[in-house]
């Protein structure tokens, strides 16, 4: 049950180097290396920003669209795939857009099921807190299939 008020996450970093050392993280469950990814020139080793921000928001959606379906009653099984698209322009990097592809395999397949998971899919998506937090920064798209 939420309750009012806030909640506080808590991340701790150590990073001994320059740019193309390895740093290690601990947010909460989460604890691991990191480092600038291959695709960027660096050693590639563990996690880095542009994966966690991807899993973040991925997870946000998932999670959002997860309790939708089942405040609403209509079962179903989720699959999701999400891309995250980063833009090099002038040696500058810009996170320019995560693309959701979900699959809802419905496990009552009734016109009026499928009608409520495609929009809840675009719903999950407007109300999730990353979304709403990168919102005007980073595009989402939402590429709903329903079985």
């Amino acid at each position: 049950m939420l309750t009012n008020g806030q909640h506080c996450f808590k991340y701790e970093t150590t990073w001994d180097g320059g740019r193309n050392e390895v740093g290690y993280i601990s947010c909460g469950n989460l604890k691991t290396e990191v480092s600038i990814p291959k695709e960027m020139n660096g050693p590639g080793i563990g996690t880095n920003p542009d994966e966690l921000l991807l899993s973040a928001a991925a997870t946000c959606y998932l999670i959002s669209l997860a309790t939708m379906l089942d405040l609403s009653k209509v079962p179903a099984h989720l699959t999701l795939k999400s891309e995250g698209i980063v833009e090099v322009e002038n040696s500058t990097l810009t996170y320019k857009e995560i693309i959701h592809h979900v699959e809802i395999a419905l496990k009552e397949k009734s016109e009026k099921h499928i009608r409520l998971a495609n929009r809840l899919a675009i719903k999950a998506e407007q109300t999730c807190m990353i979304s709403k937090a990168i919102r005007g920064n980073v595009n989402v798209v939402v590429n709903c299939t329903i079985i």
